[in-house]
C-alpha cells in the first residue's frame, strides 16, 4: 500500500464484489495480479471498477499471460496505448501476438481490435513526448498541418477501460527492439522523432 493510501474509504460493495470474484482464483501468480488490484483500490479508491474486476475474474491465467505479452509494446501517448501497426510483423508474432490472439483479447473485453482501420490519436500539439518504459521520445509533425490539429497513427488496438486499469499492475516488460522499431515505423509516416532519453525513476 501507498503511505498515503485510506483503505478505510473502500466501498462495501466494491470489497465484496472484488473478494466473491477472487476467492477461489489458487493460482499463485494470478493472486499476485488480484493483491495488486486490491493494493491499487485501496490506495486510490474509485480505480478499479466492478466492471474490471469482473473481467479478470473470467480470464484464464492464459489469458492473462496473453494479455500481459500484449503490453509489452504499451506505449504511453496521453494513456497506456499498445502500438500495433501489423499483427503479422515479426516483432509481434515472435511475442505470441498475432491476429488470432487479438481477435480474443477483444472478445473477452481487454481491447478493441480493428484490423482495417487503424486508430489516432488526435487533435495533438506541433511537438509531443510520449515514452516507451521511460524512454522518452519526441514526435515533431509537419508544420503544414498546424499547431493543434495533429494525428499520431497508434496502430490497430486500443485498450478497453478494464484493459487501461489492467495494464499498470499485470507485470509487463519492455520487447527487445520494439522502441526502434516503432520508432522507424513513425519516421516511415513523415515524422520527426527523436529518441531523447531515459527519465530518471521513471515508471512507464
Amino acid at each position: 500500500l501507498a503511505e498515503a493510501a485510506t483503505p478505510e474509504r473502500l466501498e462495501d460493495d466494491w470489497i465484496t464484489n472484488f473478494f466473491d470474484k477472487c476467492r477461489l482464483i489458487s493460482d499463485e501468480e494470478m493472486q499476485i495480479l488480484w493483491s495488486k488490484v486490491l493494493a491499487g483500490e485501496a490506495s486510490a479508491p474509485g480505480r478499479y471498477s466492478k466492471r474490471t474486476v469482473s473481467i479478470l475474474a473470467s480470464l484464464d491465467k492464459s489469458d492473462a499471460a496473453l494479455f500481459t505479452r500484449l503490453c509489452s509494446f504499451n506505449w504511453v501517448v496521453e494513456n497506456f496505448a499498445p502500438i500495433v501497426f501489423d499483427a503479422n510483423d515479426n516483432i509481434y508474432t515472435e511475442a505470441g501476438i498475432f491476429f488470432g490472439a487479438l481477435q480474443h483479447l477483444d472478445k473477452i473485453g481487454l481491447i478493441s481490435f480493428e484490423p482495417l482501420a487503424g486508430f489516432q490519436r488526435m487533435k495533438l500539439p506541433q511537438k509531443i513526448v510520449i515514452s516507451y518504459y521511460g524512454e522518452l521520445v519526441e514526435i515533431a509533425f509537419p508544420t503544414t498541418t498546424g499547431q493543434s490539429d495533429n494525428r499520431l497513427d497508434i496502430g490497430n488496438v486500443l485498450l478497453s477501460k478494464a484493459g487501461q486499469e489492467l495494464a499498470g499492475v499485470c507485470g509487463s516488460a519492455s520487447a527487445p527492439g520494439f522502441l526502434e522499431y516503432t520508432i522507424s515505423k513513425w519516421k516511415s509516416m513523415g515524422l520527426q522523432v527523436v529518441h531523447l532519453h531515459q527519465s530518471a525513476g521513471a515508471v512507464r
